[in-house]
């Protein structure tokens, strides 16, 4: 991974007082240009976005719902870190940060501007905070369990000097605190987060309604760079054509990430809209149950997956665009490698691989998907190659609530396919209660080590020899990651290419 200059390596006394001196300099500036906690200058116009996946509430500590992030990420919750545009990591609440030699201690020096939305500072203290509830919640969603588990401690060293110990090195650690488990809120906050935000970005939660929008207000304590929007709604369509609809008539400033993308040539008019093409993190995943018998036999899976010509169902499904992958990474992750001839299409062999695992009289199936576009398309492909080969495919479709709930809380399910936008998300396959519940001790092997690994280039080796793995077990059927295809008015300007984290980040996007 590649960080800033100075979290590789021990500030000197000179680097210190540098710091010291910017801090300063930085608090005389923000004196400058606010006061009394309001803006120099008033916010501008509003934005309207349109979305696909509305959250059932603002807190993504206990529900998995990316449609969270994609809100609160950076936009109302910072971080001590975040992920830049293109996908390196930068400052936040923290303005320079640096690891001991023996990588188990993490010293984050922060902004002392900084603070929540109540005015309480983030100090410290507040970073200590957040660290001891990450670890002592036992209801935390299962992935950020573990992302949580690998940290032993935190120390305020001084007001705005803070001290992480890890239980082992973690080359993914320090990633991982750029997104939702970073996030920090408010100690001081004795509220619902489901329904009411603390946290110290430039934006807060205004309203919510259910099935139709969230809308975010700005922050009039912000410490940084004021709101450039007076007010910012994310509006939610089921409908992808209802959306396209809205963008066309001018209800809309912005599609989040276009859900019909054989609808891109409604938007060619350059006069009117700007076309944004590039990638996400986002693997869209056939996930397979291997608490399911037949899916635990590697036979099965491997048949399922040669029965699938991907490279058709991006056509048809997908209208071509986005990659094909092999494995769980995408292009952009620093250890990604092309595994899309592992188990390659072959429908013959996918029959008599059915044949040996003791299915020559067929299968039957079931694959739940959430009511998301991609899932629902991908789902009718996938059941009417599987029927070619022998395998009866049950198809239902849930609205994403009940899917969280039945297939990815309570594994009801033999087959499903939905998203995983997480970045570097493939240390999932390595918990076993995780709603795969894939659990092979091999694999887990295979990746801890490389997240434990001394140097860069050595986790690199390993995390593709990990990818490797996966794909020759045939741990899931990966169809495509997804592209990153954003619409806007021609006016607005400031959107980044590529979907480099969860968060539909606001800050760096100004027009209307």
């Amino acid at each position: 991974m590649t960080q800033p200059a100075p979290s590789t390596r021990p500030l000197s006394r000179l680097s210190r007082r540098l710091v010291a001196v910017l801090s300063a300099l930085a608090m005389l500036m923000m004196v400058g240009c606010t006061t009394a906690g309001t803006p120099s200058e008033p916010p501008g116009h509003t934005l309207t976005i349109g979305a696909t996946s509305e959250p059932d509430s603002m807190d993504a500590w206990h529900n998995a719902a990316a449609a969270i992030p994609q809100v609160v990420l950076y936009n109302v919750y910072e971080t001590l870190v975040k992920v830049d545009a293109d996908g390196k990591l930068k400052a936040l609440l923290a303005q320079a940060w640096e690891l001991s030699p023996d990588g188990l201690t993490y010293t984050f020096h922060l902004n002392p501007a900084a603070k929540f939305a109540s005015g309480a500072p983030v100090d410290a203290a507040a970073v200590v905070a957040n660290i001891e509830r990450l670890k002592s919640d036992s209801n935390l969603v299962a992935s950020l369990q573990a992302q949580a588990s690998v940290m032993d401690s935190a120390t305020a060293v001084d007001t705005h000097v803070v001290q992480i110990k890890l239980v082992h090195p973690s080359i993914m650690w320090l990633y991982n605190m750029s997104s939702t488990l970073g996030m920090m809120l408010d100690p001081s906050f004795t509220g619902d987060v489901a329904t009411t935000t603390a946290g110290s970005g430039p934006y807060a939660l205004k309203s919510q309604s259910k099935g139709q929008s969230v809308v975010l207000a700005p922050n009039t304590n912000y410490w940084g760079t004021p709101a450039r929007f007076s007010e910012v709604t994310f509006r939610y369509y089921t409908d992808a054509n209802a959306m396209n609809a809205s963008m066309l008539s001018g209800d809309l400033d912005v599609i989040s990430n276009l859900q019909a993308p054989d609808a891109l040539s409604q938007f060619s008019d350059t006069s009117r809209f700007t076309t944004i093409s590039g990638t996400t993190n986002g693997e869209v995943v056939l996930g397979l149950n291997h608490k399911t018998k037949a899916l635990a036999k590697l036979e099965v899976r491997r048949a399922l997956t040669m029965a699938i010509d991907r490279q058709q169902l991006l056509n048809t499904v997908w209208n071509g665009q986005g990659t094909l992958i092999g494995s769980m990474s995408v292009p952009t992750d620093p250890w990604y490698e092309d595994l899309t001839g592992t188990n390659p299409y072959n429908p013959d062999q996918a029959r008599a691989l059915l044949k040996e695992a003791g299915y020559a009289q067929g299968l039957t199936l079931r694959l739940r998907v959430p009511t998301f576009p991609y899932a629902q398309k991908s789902a009718q492909f996938v059941a009417s190659a599987l029927r070619d080969v022998g395998v009866t495919v049950k198809v239902e479709e849930l609205d994403f609530t009940r899917w969280l709930k039945e297939v990815y809380g309570d594994g009801d399910y033999d087959m499903t396919i939905v998203a995983h936008v997480e970045a570097r998300d493939l240390g999932n396959f390595a918990l076993p209660n995780y709603y795969w519940h894939y659990g092979d001790p091999k694999f887990a092997a295979l990746y801890n080590a490389a997240d434990q690994a001394k140097t860069e280039a050595e986790s690199i080796t390993l995390m593709k020899e990990a990818l490797r793995y996966l794909a020759d077990d045939a741990a899931a059927i990966w169809l495509f990651a997804l592209p990153n295809l954003v619409i806007a008015k021609s006016t607005i300007t400031g959107l980044p290419k590529n979907a480099t984290t969860l968060s539909f980040d606001l800050s760096t996007i100004a027009g209307g």
